[in-house]
């Protein structure tokens, strides 16, 4: 199938409304009916800001977010509708790809 990897970078203190952005994003895929989504917490990253975010013993909450899933291009139009309804501004890449299940091959 053809479609596209999305990615989305955040932060675990990233907030819509009371849920972190990163768990929001992979709900909303769910309810959208999305294939999967991936959310990965990683150890240390920067941003546009330039800034170092990193994971700290006691507090997570500068933790950069990762959340990549692969979708058809109407399931692409249907998520960015939904962020776009909800107002949301994240920084995104997205990657044409093919994609599929091996025991379909």
């Amino acid at each position: 199938m053809q479609g596209y990897q999305i990615t989305f970078f955040t932060q675990q203190d990233r907030k819509h409304g009371h849920i972190c952005l990163g768990d929001w994003l992979v709900k909303e895929a769910r309810k959208l009916g999305v294939g999967g989504a991936t959310l990965i917490a990683a150890s240390e990253g920067f941003g546009h800001d330039h800034r170092l975010h990193s994971a700290h013993f006691i507090d997570l909450a500068d933790q950069p977010i990762e959340v990549t899933m692969a979708l058809s291009a109407e399931d692409v139009e249907r998520l960015f509708q939904r962020l776009h309804e909800e107002r949301i501004d994240v920084f995104y890449v997205k990657t044409p790809i093919e994609f599929g299940m091996t025991s379909d091959v």
